[in-house]
């Protein structure tokens, strides 16, 4: 009879015992009690990772909630690359019309939470090689909330000696180096900043040490030439253009100390340089003549209050600011169209869907822009940011035959940012932005604006 009931007491036995098991496994968060859902699954995902080479894993999930004085559109979470706020004076149903001007928005995302891979590869004739890929979820922004789709952001190899690295692959946009710290992340680029996107290329940096604390660092670099409204896939009859060549020169003073950067996660020495881009594109609608993209300008960050040691931040405060001039490069809101000049036939200026005027006489629309802001901590863990940028029409005269033509975009913008610990960070932020149009509803000499007001919380999680 034992023999037919040791089983099922070895079963019961084991079910028992099955709570006292789990309980016994470590928990996967720092507070107790915790309950722990699902551990075969979600429980304790710790596990080494392993590759070719070393290989590291990092990020940040971030929550953003924004309300918007005005509608900006599905993508309202972050202000438009375009620069474009809608106004009440303008007339249709577009993005900068009444239609969006009179509608306020709240709205919540998650799609600014990356995630990357860093590679620590093997050496190459005494200089160190490695690697870095890093995505987003903005890949498709009219998709559902559940149903965003990773976006490339950063995808690149790098060959290091210790005065020159050479980085092949996707990086930063050359043309106008600073990055805004404002934490809807679109940095400001149509106010002064437009340094957001990400494009294929070949750079190579050289730095020249005077002393250990001094230092001349100097940037050239061939990139894909992003840049006009003719390089898209909706226009048809265009050549292929050639790349962009960017450059930047900067001095660089370790001696002056450094203070907290970019999301005030580096610390930054005093840095001053200036910077530059041009490339050309031709277009059978435009006569075979060429287009010319172009833009230069002068940069720097100056450490005010330096860090006590190079590592904490109490006690610092930095400035940062540039300045440039720029034509045909509406791709980074550098500009705020591609070109001017006569209008095309059964189209607007500046449309990315009709071709260049068989006549010509376009030309790349220019802008000039500045920006500017502060950025102190009282205590290692609280952070104030406020700065104010403004991107201005070269010549008004030359959009002339252009409708609701952007005279200016301006920005003002304050944030906090409180981290609680190492991994999550609180932030707050105020946007006031300005857009000042000309030629509203195709009144020559008509003006308007467009303002939206911006409050916005933040909360990331960094691993």
């Amino acid at each position: 009879m034992n023999k037919y009931r040791s089983p099922g007491l070895i079963i019961a036995l084991v079910f028992m015992a099955a709570p006292v098991l789990a309980a016994s496994q470590g928990y996967n968060t720092d507070a107790q009690p915790s309950p722990e859902v699902a551990p075969g699954f979600y429980g304790k995902m710790v596990t080494p990772v392993t590759s070719k080479f070393n290989l590291s894993i990092g990020g940040y999930l971030k929550l953003d909630y924004a309300y918007n004085s005005t509608n900006l559109g599905s993508n309202g979470v972050i202000t438009p690359i375009s620069g474009a706020i809608p106004s009440k004076s303008i007339n249709g149903t577009g993005a900068n019309s009444a239609t969006f001007a009179n509608q306020d928005q709240s709205v919540f995302s998650m799609k600014q939470s990356r995630i990357w891979f860093k590679i620590d590869g093997p050496s190459l004739s005494g200089a160190k090689t490695g690697g870095f890929l890093e995505v987003d979820f903005y890949g498709d922004n009219s998709g559902a909330a559940e149903s965003p789709m990773p976006r490339l952001r950063h995808a690149y190899g790098t060959i290091d000696w210790p005065q020159t690295q050479v980085l092949f692959g996707q990086y930063w946009d050359m043309f106008a180096p600073m990055i805004a710290s404002t934490e809807d992340f679109r940095t400001a680029a149509p106010q002064g900043a437009p340094y957001g996107p990400r494009v294929p290329q070949l750079r190579l940096t050289h730095k020249l040490d005077f002393t250990p604390e001094h230092q001349l660092k100097l940037v050239f670099a061939v990139q894909d030439p992003n840049q006009t409204g003719d390089n898209q896939s909706s226009v048809t009859g265009q050549y292929g253009p050639s790349v962009n060549y960017a450059g930047q020169i900067f001095y660089v003073n370790k001696g002056l100390g450094v203070a907290p950067g970019y999301m005030s996660l580096s610390m930054n020495p005093f840095t001053i340089g200036a910077f530059g881009l041009y490339g050309t594109e031709k277009a059978p609608s435009n006569g075979d003549n060429s287009l010319s993209s172009w833009g230069y300008g002068l940069y720097t960050f100056a450490p005010l209050l330096k860090s006590k040691d190079g590592v904490n931040r109490a006690g610092t405060l930095a400035f940062e600011g540039q300045a440039y001039t720029a034509g045909n490069l509406a791709y980074s809101g550098a500009t705020s169209i591609s070109v001017v000049g006569t209008t095309p036939a059964g189209g607007t200026q500046g449309s990315t869907s009709n071709t260049f005027d068989a006549s010509g006489n376009q030309k790349p629309a220019r802008n000039w822009a500045f920006i500017g802001q502060l950025k102190f901590f009282p205590i290692q863990d609280l952070g104030f940011t406020a700065g104010f940028g403004s991107r201005y029409a070269y010549n008004n005269g030359d959009y002339a035959n252009i409708t609701n033509y952007q005279r200016q975009s301006r920005q003002i913008y304050a944030n906090i940012t409180y981290d609680l610990n190492a991994a999550i960070r609180l932030a707050t932020e105020y946007q006031n932005i300005e857009t000042k149009y000309g030629n509203v509803n195709g009144v020559s000499g008509a003006k308007a604006s467009g303002v939206d007001n911006t409050v916005r919380l933040c909360a990331y999680y960094f691993f």
